[in-house]
């Protein structure tokens, strides 16, 4: 247990694996009006900075998808000063041009989730925040040159559909999905998106494509055994990528259209 304070202002929201990349680091336990996030945060050194680290699924991957204390993890995250957050996560591709392995750096989202909190605000006066690009602009950009930079070229657009889970589509739901134009599906990438955007932070999607989905792809359709075998060859270099996007990020957030997302609009609560 280091004696650091215990501040940062980015984060990484991501997978168990990525608990081996933070130096110089402490367990942050962090008290939410949402209850507790999945586990307490992980603050450490990376890249010369303060970095946060958050399973999103918990330590020992027992929050299913549509489970997951999201509303909590980004309040205990903004808490801790963080304002820039990185989110790697495991996705189906919804075509063939890009396979298991291939990373992408989505800029649309369609939600097709039921059930969630998708709000902070949802008594006393309504908040309407601007969702129509959803994520971070200079996030994804800093994002796509760090990857090139690696040598992992990315796919650097794509739309993202978000399912409940935690079973995997049918045959019939991922033909669906694809003719819309769609070209990833995962289960966990909202409402983390909007949740963040609705504590005015900055939140980049990466990607890694670990199968093609049923209706895409011939064959008995998508097992989790292929998925996790796939996100951990890949775990290393999705570190590295990670370790690099932070280091290449600007000191200075103004510029950023997702730091002033609350500008003008009177909030219900008292962020912290």
């Amino acid at each position: 247990m280091c004696e650091m304070t215990a501040i940062a202002d980015m984060a990484d929201i991501g997978g168990s694996g990525f608990y081996e990349f933070l130096t110089d680091c402490e367990e942050v336990p962090v008290e939410t009006p949402f209850g507790p996030p999945s586990e307490p945060v992980l603050v450490g050194e990376l890249a010369g900075r303060r970095v946060a680290f958050l399973p999103r699924h918990g330590r020992d991957h027992r929050f299913p998808p549509h489970k997951i204390p999201y509303r909590a993890n980004l309040w205990a995250l903004r808490a801790l000063g963080v304002r820039r957050i990185l989110a790697p996560s495991a996705v189906g591709s919804l075509t063939a041009a890009y396979g298991p392995g291939t990373l992408v750096i989505p800029d649309q989202l369609v939600d097709r989730t039921t059930g969630r909190h998708q709000t902070f605000y949802d008594q006393d006066a309504a908040v309407h925040v601007g969702f129509a690009d959803p994520y971070c602009p200079s996030g994804r950009a800093t994002a796509i040159a760090a990857a090139r930079e690696s040598g992992w070229e990315p796919a650097d657009s794509g739309t993202l559909v978000v399912i409940d889970g935690p079973r995997f589509s049918t045959r019939a739901e991922s033909r669906w999905y694809s003719a819309q134009g769609w070209t990833l599906i995962g289960m966990t990438g909202h409402p983390e998106a909007a949740l963040a955007r609705e504590l005015a932070l900055c939140y980049t999607p990466l990607t890694l494509v670990t199968d093609t989905d049923a209706g895409v792809a011939e064959g008995e359709g998508v097992t989790q055994a292929e998925v996790f075998e796939v996100f951990g060859k890949n775990m290393s270099r999705l570190r590295d990528l990670v370790a690099a996007i932070i280091a290449a990020f600007p000191a200075d957030r103004e510029d950023d259209p997702c730091a002033h997302a609350l500008d003008g609009i009177p909030l219900p609560i008292a962020l912290p």
